[in-house]
């Protein structure tokens, strides 16, 4: 269910370090410019998995078979963070179609909080490859809830969550509410301690604040 691609030795360990500095983090554009790479990356790993069907390409010279895609995925980022991820995995699926779903941390008087879905927006569902994009995986609750939000559109025939850095515990929620047969999480990262207020520990911080700046507490 869990694919680590940041075991491997791969330039993604560069983008992932890259996330996590502090001083690289102060360029804003370069951030966004590591979750698209990182976007990228996943969805080359994810096409592998994918179905094919030889087609004849005819070219100025003869004809080659060639093994191209069946269906394209449906990709769906987690606003706001996840939209450079997307325009990433857009990038190497280029002609794919898109959800979108918007979810944040609502605090609660307890200092617990719950996850509230303020819009969604997607085409069928129903039987296709879904690529959900997010850079954090913290307690997991976000995707959970997001995923319950777009199965209103369809039920996947698999579903691919893909996040730069992901918390055990998320991991760990993830694989108790969701099938093993249904749904992969890839990750460049996997970062054991969590906080109180469900950031990761080492992590990166705020990866919407850091790719778009701060929000308004109003």
């Amino acid at each position: 269910m869990i694919k680590n691609l940041g075991k491997n030795k791969s330039i993604l360990n560069q983008y992932i370090a890259e996330l996590r500095d502090i001083d690289i983090q102060k360029d804003m554009l370069r951030f966004r410019t590591n979750l698209y790479r990182i976007g990228q990356f996943f969805a080359i790993e994810i096409s592998k998995t994918l179905e094919y069907e030889e087609k004849e390409v005819i070219t100025s010279l003869g004809a080659a078979n060639v093994p191209v895609l069946k269906d394209c995925p449906v990709i769906v980022p987690i606003l706001r963070a996840g939209l450079p991820m997307h325009e990433g995995v857009q990038s190497v699926f280029d002609k794919a179609p898109s959800a979108f779903i918007s979810a944040y941390r609502k605090a609660e008087k307890n200092e617990e909080f719950t996850i509230q879905i303020e819009y969604v927006s997607s085409p069928d569902l129903d039987g296709k490859v879904v690529i959900m994009c997010d850079p954090m995986l913290a307690t997991g609750a976000s995707a959970v809830e997001a995923y319950k939000a777009l199965l209103r559109f369809g039920k996947p025939s698999h579903t691919h969550f893909i996040a730069a850095i992901a918390s055990m515990e998320g991991v760990n929620h993830m694989k108790k509410r969701l099938s093993s047969k249904e749904f992969t999480i890839w990750t460049g990262a996997v970062d054991e301690e969590l906080t109180a207020q469900a950031y990761i520990v080492p992590g990166l911080g705020d990866a919407g604040d850091l790719a778009y700046g701060k929000k308004s507490t109003l």
